[in-house]
């Protein structure tokens, strides 16, 4: 299975979840790791621009490209699980406790989650702390440039 993530240069080869950890994010509180990526390199796009103002154009970012055996266990929420204010802006707290529960139960290296940004499509949150990080492998890691017709107005 291929994931994709963008982020910021520095952060590119780290996959601690430290950043979801400082900020906390709708599938984590803060104080919880998690790794936040994307089915396709679409969707990677579409979730950095819902959170970027507008006039703002992302720079220094990277695409990196991540495998995982064919074997690897996925818990999978669907929208029917959900709570009924999952999709909410800002988010709920109600999503965070599911993340939280996901990455301290630490059953699963994989939770695989609707995406609120486009609907049919999903995200992919790992777990840091699951014993089967070490066979996650960075296949790639690539800059990335936004169209800038997305974040002007």
């Amino acid at each position: 299975m291929t994931l994709f993530r963008l982020s910021k240069s520095k952060y590119s080869k780290d996959l601690s979840g430290k950043g979801a950890e400082l900020s906390g994010g709708r599938w984590n509180s803060k104080g919880t790791p998690l790794i936040y990526t994307c089915e396709s390199r679409a969707l990677c796009t579409t979730e950095i621009a819902v959170h970027t103002p507008l006039g703002i154009i992302p720079s220094d970012y990277e695409l990196i490209t991540l495998s995982f055996p064919g074997n690897t266990k996925i818990c999978e929420l669907t929208v029917n699980s959900l709570p009924d204010d999952w999709k909410s802006f800002p988010h709920s707290h109600s999503t965070q406790i599911n993340g939280d529960n996901f990455v301290s139960e630490n059953k699963f290296l994989i939770l695989k989650v609707p995406s609120v940004v486009v609907q049919g499509e999903y995200n992919f949150l790992i777990n840091p702390n699951h014993k089967d990080i070490k066979l996650v492998q960075i296949v790639s890691i690539e800059p990335f440039d936004f169209d800038e017709r997305l974040f002007i107005k």
